[in-house]
């Protein structure tokens, strides 16, 4: 095992252990959770107060009665599911329910860390599907044990095979189409899409839609999204090779700046588009070196989530009737600048 190998897995155990021991204080069952002794008093708990929580801690006070555990397959770093963090927060704040997120970008280690929220007996479950096939024995046996799941932001066309309540996020394809649209408008005619994490379904969807719509042509191009100096070189020796380029698509908002100063240190006039949106994207559209962004509004994405679930334990209700629950795709340009800095410096956006 490498050096390298040990630490990921030496953090995965430790974020296994923290998420099963933050349960314990929370006074899980091991039985599917506290639903039927702790129902009335939920009921009544319609406002929260509380500390905030995160990586396995908690957010509100749980006076309510229920636990909630949001897992996703986030890296370390990753700005967009703060903001998904940040309104599932809120939601278990204002719904007085005891919130507990772990993350890690590895799906095996990810399903580990479901699987240990079923043993303790978690009330409810949100978790994202980018590699499914990982994740699908882990959320049947949720299913199985009687915790309801809320699949979040991927997974969209497998959640309910998989037997999950509801699906909130974006149609990645759809989106993908949206930017094609966009590209046609703006006169573009070669195109190329960073991918910074292989074997993520909703990215491949994301380029797949583009070229449903897209009259020129798209190019797919791999870096390691760990490594952002890798990522920077690796494009702008594709900028530099081909300069017929005139447009990068990345497929996550922290590489929008990386890719913005690729093309910069390349001389290349590519304009630089972007799924997704956090604060330098907001500031990258304000001075133009963004030119358009697909926002998905993940602050939604959280919030929805866990006041789902918290409607779904208290009252049965659950929305969608079947179809995905879509908090995106929203294009945003350089006109809507201004409000989004605002908004993603206080974290919503």
């Amino acid at each position: 095992m490498s050096r390298r190998r040990g630490r990921q897995t030496g953090r995965a155990a430790t974020a296994v252990l923290l998420l099963t021991a933050m349960l314990l204080m929370a006074g899980c069952s091991s039985t599917g959770g506290r639903r039927a002794e702790n129902a009335e008093a939920t009921a009544e708990a319609t406002t929260g107060g509380g500390g905030g929580g995160g990586g396995g801690s908690a957010a509100g006070t749980g006076a309510g009665g229920y636990t909630l555990a949001m897992v996703t397959h986030s890296g370390d770093g990753d700005t967009y599911w703060d903001i998904v963090r940040s309104g599932a927060e809120v939601a278990a704040e204002k719904d007085d329910i005891n919130f507990l997120y772990s993350h890690h970008s590895d799906a095996g280690q990810q399903a580990q860390l479901v699987q240990a929220a079923i043993d303790q007996g978690v009330d409810g479950l949100i978790v994202t599907l980018a590699k499914p096939e990982a994740m699908e024995d882990v959320v049947r046996r949720a299913v199985a044990a009687g915790i309801p799941v809320i699949t979040v932001n991927s997974g969209q066309d497998v959640s309910a095979g998989y037997g999950a309540l509801a699906h909130i996020g974006q149609d990645e394809v759809l989106a993908g189409e949206a930017v094609g649209e966009e590209l046609n408008a703006r006169g573009a005619a070669k195109a190329v899409c960073l991918f910074h994490e292989q074997g993520n379904v909703g990215h491949e969807q994301r380029c797949d839609g583009v070229r449903n719509t897209f009259d020129g042509t798209v190019e797919n191009l791999y870096a390691d999204g760990a490594n952002m100096p890798a990522v920077e070189s690796t494009l702008e020796a594709q900028l530099i090779t081909d300069p017929a380029l005139d447009t990068v698509i990345t497929l996550g908002a922290p590489y929008a700046p990386i890719a913005a100063k690729a093309a910069d240190q390349a001389g290349s006039d590519a304009e630089i588009v972007t799924f997704d949106l956090n604060a330098q994207v907001a500031v990258g559209l304000q001075d133009g070196s963004i030119a358009f962004a697909v926002d998905q509004q993940p602050y939604l994405q959280g919030y929805e989530s866990v006041d789902l679930l918290w409607l779904h334990l208290t009252n049965g209700n659950i929305l969608g009737g079947g179809q995905p629950v879509l908090t995106g795709p929203q294009i945003v340009t350089q006109d809507e600048a201004d409000a989004l800095i605002e908004y993603a410096q206080r974290g919503t956006r």
